[in-house]
């Protein structure tokens, strides 16, 4: 069984994240490894601000990056990735939530896995053989961290550490995967194994979007992905890339939560969504009224 830590924010600042995350580490016994290459993957959706709670909040990554400069070296290069999608550029999406303005405060690179050099590579997921393209700045990274949301999801239940991995694919027109989504997920996550797990659950998407205060860590994507499914009274069995990436050996989803009561923070989220429809037509809307001009930024 894998180690789920669970820690309740005290207030929605840098330093009361930045104490959740302290805490949600030793809760899992992590220490971090030596490494001068490190990597951060965010959630961002479309342009939704972090306020949606759709995307990862900067301020979130802005404490986690304090955390790494102060337990493995002051100077360790760290990069924060994310690809274009199809109804998305990383380049606005960075420039839109926040990222290029934390580049600034905090020495860092960001870096558009759909432009960052890649090698194709087979993988094999029930089955089948699946032709991906591994990004050379997460193949080269000494330590990968996961930075994901918990939400629902239509396509796959829901989306959190294991779904947010499918953003490291370079492959811009990602809705081709979609008749198979459920093993690219896997695939990808074989082809990227990630050594760290850590949810901004400060906010949580919804209907209505609320403020959960939750930071839940492990170094198990099956577990973490288990839990994040028990918190939105989801059977894990029912989420079918989380059987599969079981099978497949990327983890357990029999997980051990340590801080917190997984119920505490399941009986306070949200029950009802809000449709990614929804928010899309929203989108839509501010683009065609002018509201919201991506090439203007």
């Amino acid at each position: 069984m894998s180690l789920v830590s669970l820690v309740k924010t005290e207030e929605n600042t840098i330093d009361s994240i930045k104490k959740g995350i302290i805490e949600s580490l030793k809760l899992i016994d992590h220490n971090f490894k030596p490494s001068e290459n490190v990597v951060i993957k965010p959630n961002l959706c479309y342009y939704w601000d972090y306020s949606t709670g759709y995307t990862t909040d900067p301020r979130f990554v802005s404490a986690l990056i304090d955390v790494i400069r102060e337990q493995i070296s002051p100077s360790v290069k760290i990069s924060i990735v994310e690809s274009d999608a199809s109804a998305m550029r990383s380049t606005y999406a960075f420039r839109m939530l926040g990222y290029e303005k934390l580049k600034k405060e905090k020495s860092v690179e960001l870096v558009n896995l759909s432009t960052d050099k890649s090698e194709e590579v087979e993988v094999a997921v029930n089955g089948q053989y699946l032709k991906l393209n591994l990004p050379e700045k997460i193949k080269s990274a000494d330590l990968l961290i996961n930075v994901p949301k918990i939400k629902y999801m239509t396509q796959t239940t829901i989306s959190c550490a294991l779904k947010n991995i499918f953003g490291c694919n370079p492959q811009s027109s990602k809705y081709k995967y979609h008749p198979m989504l459920n093993e690219v997920i896997v695939a990808l996550n074989k082809l990227m194994k990630f050594d760290l797990h850590i949810l901004d659950g400060i906010i949580v998407a919804g209907n209505p979007t609320c403020r959960l205060n939750l930071v839940m860590a492990s170094r198990d994507p099956v577990a973490f992905d288990a839990a994040c499914a028990r918190i939105l009274s989801i059977n894990p069995k029912k989420v079918k890339h989380v059987v599969l990436a079981n099978r497949e050996g990327l983890g357990t989803p029999n997980f051990i939560p340590v801080g917190e009561s997984l119920e505490s923070f399941s009986k306070h989220y949200p029950k009802t969504k809000t449709t990614t429809k929804v928010l899309l037509l929203g989108y839509k809307l501010a683009l065609k009224t002018g509201l919201l001009n991506p090439d203007l930024l």
